[in-house]
């Protein structure tokens, strides 16, 4: 079984405006459906509720790890953390890494989330199903985030 999920998709934006819509805390819940309460500061929780139908019951908490503009972002999470009476805390987290990279005018926006292979075997695919459909849907809002 896989540990890694990857996706990429290019964007029709500056990698500075991609930047913006990936780390600031309002558009990256904007496009990503969260309601985030505060800016995102390395080595600090970020926290917040889903706002996507059907997920309005699900916090939002990651750690971010790395905001290096113009080109890395990373953060820590619980993948699929989805049933509300389940405690997640205890569990290790995955590691989720996008790669900024422009070419005339283009940028091209690369995913990577690891660590699945740490989860709780009874989590494991499940996790891995979900993120890897839900990335691809979540590129696709950033792209057209970004391009708007």
């Amino acid at each position: 079984m896989s540990n890694t999920i990857e996706k990429s998709i290019e964007i029709k934006a500056s990698r500075s405006r991609v930047w913006r819509a990936l780390t600031d805390h309002q558009e990256f819940g904007t496009w990503f459906g969260i309601d985030i309460r505060a800016p995102f500061v390395v080595g600090e929780v970020s926290r917040g509720m889903m706002t996507i139908e059907g997920f309005t019951h699900v916090p939002w908490n990651s750690t971010i790890k790395a905001m290096e503009e113009p080109a890395y972002f990373a953060y820590t999470w619980h993948p699929y953390a989805v049933d509300p009476d389940i405690d997640y805390s205890g569990e290790p987290e995955t590691l989720v890494e996008f790669w900024l990279e422009e070419t005339a005018g283009m940028t091209s926006v690369k995913v990577r989330e690891t660590g699945f292979d740490k989860l709780p075997p009874h989590r494991i695919a499940d996790a891995l199903r979900a993120n890897t459909n839900g990335w691809g849907f979540q590129l696709e809002n950033i792209k057209k985030h970004a391009e708007t």
